[in-house]
C-alpha cells in the first residue's frame, strides 16, 4: 500500500502548489535513476516520490485524496452506487443525489413538445429526437519524459471505464488530446461526445524544456573544467558521452545535437544544452590552497572586473 503522499514529500497537507513543486524536484533530483544508475533503493524512492506528486501534483486528484474518494496509490476507495462525477464537464457534472431528487424527464420533454405539429406528446418525442452526446473534460498528468518521447498510459474514468490514452511524442504542457466517441452517449442513435483530455506535464528534477530544446545543469569538478574530460551526461533518450574541452568554466554551454524534443512531421529534433557549473571540493586541503597561493601569485587575473593583481582579502 502506498505511503501518504503529504509525508513522501515531507510537506503540510495546507502546502500550496509552488511548495510542493519544489518539494518534489528537490527530492527527486537527489535520487533520480539517471543519477544513480543501478541503485535499486534510489529507484523505489524515486518511484514513491513519483507516485505522491501524480497526487498532489493534481489539484483534482488531491483534492478527492483529501475527500477520501481515492487511497495514496490513486486507486478508487469502495464508495456506494451514486458516485461523484468530479471529472465531468461542468455541464454534465454528476452528483450524489437525495431522495425526491429524481425528475421524470419524460414527463418534462413531454410537457414541452406535446403541442408540436404531430408530436402527439413525450412519447412520440423520445421516439424520434436524435441529440449528440456531450463531451467530457479530463485531466491527465505525465512524467515529462512520457511528454517528450511519447507513451501510452491507461486511465481509469469516474465510471469505471478505462481508456488508454496515446501521447504523442513532443506533447507540451495544457494540449487538449481528443478521444473521439469516449464522452456521452447520443441519444436514439445518434453519436456519442468526445473525451477531452487536458495534459499537465509533471517537472523533471534535471531537465527543462523550452520550445523544441531540452536544458540542463551539469556539475565538473575543477580538474575536469581546467584540464578537460570526457564524462556521462543524461539525455531524454538516455545517457551519452559528453567531451568538456580544457578551460571550461561556470556557465560554459555545450550543445548536444538532436537530443532534443524529437522533430513532428519529419522535421528535425531539437537539441540539448549543458550549462557548466564548477564546484569545487566541499573541503579544499592544505595541498590546494598552497598550490592556489602560489598559482595565484604569478598569475593574477581581474574575474568581477578593476585591475588584475589586487589584493585578495
Amino acid at each position: 500500500m502506498a505511503d501518504d503522499p503529504y509525508t513522501v514529500l515531507g510537506v503540510a497537507k495546507d502546502a500550496d502548489d509552488k511548495a510542493i513543486r519544489a518539494a518534489y524536484r528537490k527530492l527527486a533530483k537527489g535520487c533520480h535513476p539517471d543519477l544513480h544508475p543501478g541503485d535499486k533503493a534510489a529507484e523505489a524512492r524515486f518511484r514513491a516520490i513519483a507516485a505522491a506528486y501524480d497526487i498532489l501534483g493534481d489539484k483534482d486528484k488531491r483534492a478527492r485524496y483529501d475527500r477520501g474518494e481515492i487511497d495514496a496509490s490513486g486507486a478508487e476507495k469502495p464508495r456506494s452506487f451514486y458516485r461523484n462525477y468530479a471529472d465531468g464537464d461542468g455541464a454534465f457534472r454528476y452528483h450524489r443525489a437525495d431522495p425526491g431528487e429524481f425528475v421524470d424527464l419524460g414527463d418534462i420533454f413531454g410537457d414541452m413538445f406535446a403541442h408540436r405539429p404531430g408530436g402527439g406528446g413525450g412519447e412520440g418525442f423520445a421516439r424520434t429526437f436524435r441529440f449528440a452526446g456531450g463531451d467530457l473534460r479530463y485531466h491527465l498528468a505525465v512524467d515529462f519524459l512520457d511528454a517528450v518521447n511519447g507513451a501510452t498510459r491507461r486511465v481509469t474514468l469516474p465510471d469505471g471505464r478505462t481508456l488508454d490514452v496515446t501521447i504523442p511524442p513532443g506533447l507540451e504542457n495544457g494540449q487538449v488530446l481528443r478521444l473521439r466517441g469516449q464522452g456521452l452517449p447520443g441519444g436514439q442513435g445518434a453519436p456519442a461526445g468526445d473525451a477531452l483530455v487536458e495534459v499537465e506535464v509533471r517537472p523533471h528534477p534535471v531537465f527543462t524544456r523550452r520550445g523544441g530544446d531540452i536544458h540542463m545543469d551539469l556539475s565538473v569538478s575543477l580538474p575536469e573544467a581546467v584540464l578537460g574530460a570526457r564524462i556521462p551526461v543524461p539525455t531524454v533518450s538516455g545517457t551519452v558521452t559528453l567531451t568538456v574541452p580544457a578551460g571550461s568554466n561556470t556557465g560554459t554551454v555545450l550543445r548536444l545535437k538532436g537530443k532534443g524534443v524529437p522533430g513532428r512531421r519529419g522535421a528535425a529534433a531539437g537539441d540539448q544544452y549543458v550549462t557548466l557549473r564548477v564546484v569545487l571540493p566541499d573541503r579544499p586541503d592544505d595541498e590546494l590552497k598552497d598550490f592556489l597561493r602560489r598559482w595565484g601569485d604569478k598569475h593574477p587575473y581581474a574575474p568581477r572586473g578593476g585591475k588584475a593583481g589586487e589584493k585578495r582579502p
